[in-house]
């Protein structure tokens, strides 16, 4: 046989399922707690090292190990350079074992606090959290974080892993001590079960083998456990829940909706319906690369033919026609955030559900959550690491199912705009009905009919710029030359609309958000009654100035950068906010301790250190003129 070839036995061992499928599961705790040892002692006492594996891991051990001689089998899972010369799991390592009852999936997930958005990657797709404990430490804040995170993926069964009972002598006392405090703390939170199993990872004790020094144990191994351990049936017995990927039209004679199953089963002939638009119809085949199939439940990725032609695209939900997902644009959700920028109330970002991306904002931060008391914390502002429940509303609505009830149709995260990163995940509990009944009113009249009627194109004309940069004097110049040809418009000012519909905002980044979400709210009303209307304000953040864009048609937001520089505003310091600001008189003034970000490709630049504001209104006049929006 060839020495490159893997032993019968163990290829058997690896292409076989066992009679309970396969198991996903995480290691999750604090740091130091054993999590990749134990994933190690595993994969070792599964046979699944090779001779060249265990030569590398020697020669590791006594290199990067904390164990003397002895192999480090921690070493296995930390691949990273970094890793390995810290001792701790900075990325997600997945590996995989099988022993003859069951296949495994397992994720070694980092136990520092900075690295906790990589833990939540890992608990996403898992059935079970193992979650370690030191024996010498017992409970700590990030055993308790991890552990509301795991409920908050929808992880229902739960392995309490109290390790390194090899160096608190096998007591029994501190074991049961260790329970009965993760129990007070965790047994709120709805798990379908905790396990409490005592192991020493690194001898291998009830981790595949009984321990003699802990005969007082009478439950499983975690192995035992793990092996047993039923979760199948689970999503099996769900509703029928298709996410469509593709629309399959290889040629004029077929038309299929391809995804994978997330729930439930579906048969030929089942009645199904489209969650949005709530079209019915039948299944007539159901396809795969290998042939029809009977049958297609929950892990299946395939391609359903339906007795019509219907109209389904991409992000559309294919779901049982009896038991129908929600469908609304505002919904109550927990959200886990993973950005060193806070989540602020009424910011812009990309939500994605499924197959489903639509533009969302958090409407309102309703509590934060402390992870060593698990006590709800009223917040204006959610800071990295931070658990917080939010109302969410999106821009279209969108099929969900809560996510305790279906984590694949209830699990979304949210993307910034402009950096493309994932900046949070969210699990959906329920939607706001409070908004079901009410719709938009189609008006007789329309905007292109006002627009028409004073012969224009309305447009938000927003200047944006640094206090002092000239804003307000040159929309105002604008305003009046448009004023003067005949033009319908209107002006929004800063300092006016601070007097009456944003009275009650201070400067902070959340008011700051909240500023301009509702003067872009007011804006769009103007556009819809067909004026060109001016806005003059700072707006420090282009996440904001990208969602007023948004809620107007394209070309109908015309963004004018007033590019004055910083040393030039000091010097022209008209309201004497500088002066004040440099004093320390006045807190969150952009340009000294609150940011601005500048535009990144306005339709206009003007730099009034270059020319007058007249000049420039002229400018801003000649570019409405020359897009067609003064008739």
């Amino acid at each position: 046989m060839n020495e490159l070839t893997p032993p019968a036995d163990l290829m058997d061992r690896l292409t076989q399922s066992g009679g309970h499928g396969v198991l996903r599961f995480l290691t999750c705790g604090s740091v130091d707690d054993g999590k990749s040892t134990l994933i190690g002692r595993l994969l070792y006492d599964s046979k699944l090292l090779f001779e060249d594996q265990l030569s590398v891991l020697a020669r590791d051990s006594r290199k990067h190990g904390t164990v003397g001689e002895e192999i480090d089998f921690a070493l296995l899972l930390d691949g990273l350079e970094a890793e390995r010369e810290q001792g701790i799991t900075i990325d997600v390592a997945y590996r995989y074992f099988a022993t003859e009852k069951r296949k495994f999936v397992v994720a070694d997930t980092p136990g520092h606090e900075q690295y906790t958005r990589n833990m939540a990657t890992g608990a996403s797709t898992a059935d079970v959290a193992v979650i370690l404990i030191d024996a010498r430490r017992g409970v700590l804040v990030q055993t308790l974080r991890h552990t509301y995170i795991a409920r908050m993926m929808g992880i229902r069964h739960v392995v309490l892993a109290v390790n390194k009972m090899d160096l608190v002598d096998h007591s029994r006392s501190r074991f049961h001590e260790i329970v009965a405090e993760y129990f007070k703390s965790a047994e709120s939170l709805g798990f379908q079960t905790i396990t409490p199993i005592p192991i020493s990872a690194r001898f291998g004790e009830n981790v595949t083998r009984r321990s003699e020094n802990m005969s007082w144990h009478t439950g499983p191994t975690l192995l035992e456990h793990l092996e047993l351990l039923d979760v199948d049936a689970e999503v099996q017995n769900q509703p029928f829940r298709m996410p469509v990927q593709w629309v399959n039209r290889p040629n004029l004679n077929f038309r299929g909706y391809s995804g994978i199953v997330v729930s439930g089963s579906i048969k030929p002939g089942d009645a199904i319906i489209v969650a949005k638009s709530g079209t019915a119809a039948n299944v007539s085949r159901i396809v795969t690369a290998d042939g029809d199939l009977d049958e297609a439940v929950a892990g299946d990725s395939v391609t359903l033919v339906l007795n019509q032609e219907i109209d389904i695209s991409r992000g559309d939900v294919i779901s049982s026609a009896e038991e129908r997902p929600e469908v609304s644009d505002q919904f109550a959700a927990e959200i886990l955030w993973m950005h060193q920028d806070d989540l602020l109330p009424g910011r812009s970002y990309l939500l994605k559900i499924g197959t489903a991306t639509t533009p969302a904002t958090i409407s309102s931060l309703r509590h934060r959550v402390d992870v060593n008391t698990y006590e709800k914390q009223p917040c204006r502002k959610l800071e990295m690491n931070g658990i917080g429940m939010c109302n969410v509303s999106t821009a279209q609505p969108i099929a969900f199912d809560p996510y305790q009830k279906i984590r694949d149709m209830g699990a979304f995260i949210l993307i910034d705009r402009f950096t493309n990163q994932t900046v949070g995940a969210g699990m959906i509990e329920f939607g706001l009905r409070r908004a079901s009944n009410i719709h938009h009113h189609a008006m007789t009249v329309t905007k292109a009919e006002r627009a028409q009627i004073k012969a224009q194109k309305p447009a938000i004309l927003w200047f944006t710029g640094l206090s002092g940069a000239g804003k307000s004097t040159v929309a105002n110049l604008v305003e009046q030359k448009l004023a003067s040809a005949g033009h319908h418009t209107y002006s929004l000012d800063g300092d006016n609309v601070r007097h009456g519909l944003n009275r009650d905002l201070g400067f902070t980044d959340e008011d700051r958000v909240e500023n301009i979400r509702r003067i872009g709210e007011v804006g769009r009303l103007f556009v819809e009654s067909g004026l060109l209307v001016t806005c003059s304000f700072i707006s420090p953040f282009r996440s904001e100035r990208q969602m007023v864009r948004e809620l107007v048609a394209e070309n109908e937001f015309i963004e004018v950068f007033v590019d004055t520089p910083l040393e030039v505003c000091i010097q022209r310091d008209p309201k004497g906010l500088y002066k004040k600001a440099q004093a320390g008189e006045i807190k969150n003034f952009t340009g000294f301790d609150s940011p601005y970000e500048a535009p990144e490709n306005p339709e206009l630049r003007i730099d009034t250190n270059e020319i007058s504001a007249e000049d420039a209104a002229d400018q801003v006049v000649a570019y409405l003129r020359q897009t067609g929006r003064l008739g």
